[in-house]
């Protein structure tokens, strides 16, 4: 049986499957951090005999904004309780996939993200101590962080079983993510509701999405179009042992052995990753630089650029949210759906690496734009238009070529290596956002 025999994707249930899916990787985490004024807000220092505090016309309290060691720190040690164990449990998924089935790492982890959040929303009613909930609410960021790790892993190796273009809807629905979370933002400004009700709405918007995406993979094996290829990935009909053996003895040394199932269970035998990482190191290592310049620059160094020509208009209001948040999660959903119906440089070209490389240009010209404070450089591109030009282009180019990458990585090794191929892909993805947080201090102290 070929490809041209394979079934069609009927009302492109599959895509869409795949799109929900990857909307519920990026959802939750992207709301939780548009809710980080909520969470500070709960942190302030609050008196000890519980009683409210006298502020006064004449009080110098009413005019500070009083935060303690928790309210201060919050920032830096979320950023911490979400890197390391994505990064940590990302290079896990990378083995334990073979010897943890495919839907227990999916349909587990999409179950303990939606618990997570349901405590979220419940605890947004609940008074409770700021030490308590600081303790709570990073236990619930590394909870959120592991399994969406192997939530992404797994959900890029699936979708590497597939054709090529079916890795897009993924890619396209984190860039939705984004775009949804920076509007809330807007919207929440506009409107100027309280912290509290917004914080409420985002969680169980959040678990509306997640039980949708688990609902979704529910019902992906019982489309025809999944199954044959989870049956070609998993077994080769019309093939007997001899045959897979003869198979394996073409393979040069050091390669993955092939997968064998004759009952559909997924089993291994022997699959060497750093055999497949050889193949995919182009894919791999430009993906992770990828989004080594994007979290370099975003949102650390593009969040402090400051509007010149709002001079004291609602524009400076909405300068950073809009220009900055809202422009790039757009641009950057643009540019992951459009590998969909264009996928050039391709998987071979030398012109791939070399757009991704070329995004270092970045660094100079968002530096040089009119980012404050600053000690050391002269801003040369003062004007927003500038900045707005950068940003498109910016945001355009790392959803376009990061999509091109995680499509191609799987298509350049055997069909029975794509899964293992795509959660090493996931890897140095992660890797790139952790190497771009660390550089990003760099960046931050050139200025």
């Amino acid at each position: 049986m070929t490809a041209i025999n394979s079934p069609r994707d009927r009302y492109k249930a599959v895509w869409i499957i795949f799109f929900i899916l990857g909307l519920g990787t990026l959802l939750p985490w992207n709301f939780f951090m548009t809710a980080t004024m909520y969470f500070t807000s709960r942190l302030k220092s609050t008196p000890t005999n519980g009683a409210v505090v006298n502020q006064t016309a004449n009080s110098t309290l009413a005019a500070v904004d009083v935060r303690n060691v928790l309210e201060s720190k919050f920032n830096n040690v979320m950023t911490l309780c979400a890197m390391v164990p994505l990064l940590i449990f990302t290079c896990l998924n990378s083995f334990i996939h073979q010897r943890i089935p495919q839907k227990l790492r999916i349909s587990g982890s999409l179950s303990v993200i939606l618990l997570v959040f349901l405590i979220t929303a419940v605890l947004v009613k609940v008074d409770m101590t700021p030490l308590s909930f600081f303790v709570v609410t990073m236990i619930k960021i590394v909870c959120i962080n592991s399994f969406g790790a192997i939530l992404q892993g797994s959900l890029f190796g699936l979708a590497g079983m597939l054709p090529a273009s079916y890795t897009t809807p993924i890619m396209s629905g984190q860039g939705l993510a984004g775009t949804f979370a920076a509007f809330s933002m807007i919207c929440a400004l506009a409107t100027g509701s309280e912290l509290q009700d917004s914080a409420f709405g985002y969680f169980i918007t959040a678990c509306v999405v997640i039980l949708l995406a688990i609902v979704s993979y529910i019902a992906l094996p019982k489309m025809e179009f999944f199954q044959y290829y989870s049956d070609t990935s998993s077994s080769k009909p019309g093939t007997d042992e001899e045959k897979n053996m003869d198979l394996l003895s073409k393979e040069s040394p050091g390669e993955a052995t092939a997968v064998v199932s004759l009952t559909g269970e997924e089993t291994t035998h022997n699959i060497s990753v750093f055999a497949i990482f050889k193949k995919i190191r182009v894919m791999a290592l430009s993906v992770c630089f990828i989004f080594m310049i994007t979290i370099g620059m975003f949102p650390a160094v593009t969040v402090d650029v400051k509007s010149s020509v709002a001079n004291g208009s609602i524009w400076e209001i909405y300068f950073i949210p809009v220009a900055c948040f809202l422009l790039f999660n757009v641009m950057d959903w643009a540019g992951r759906s459009l590998t969909a119906v264009c996928m050039w440089p391709g998987k071979d070209s030398i012109w791939l690496p070399g757009l991704v490389i070329a995004r270092v240009v970045f660094i100079p010209l968002f530096i040089l734009c009119n980012v404050q404070p600053r000690n050391n450089l002269p801003v040369l591109f003062d004007h927003d238009a500038w900045y707005i030009i950068f940003m498109i282009v910016f945001s355009f180019s790392n959803g376009y070529l990061a999509s091109l990458c995680m499509c191609f990585g799987p298509k350049k090794v055997a069909q029975h290596e794509a899964e293992t191929a795509g959660t090493i892909m996931v890897f140095f993805l992660s890797l790139g956002l952790a190497l771009g947080a660390a550089v990003s201090f760099a960046f931050r102290v050139m200025i």
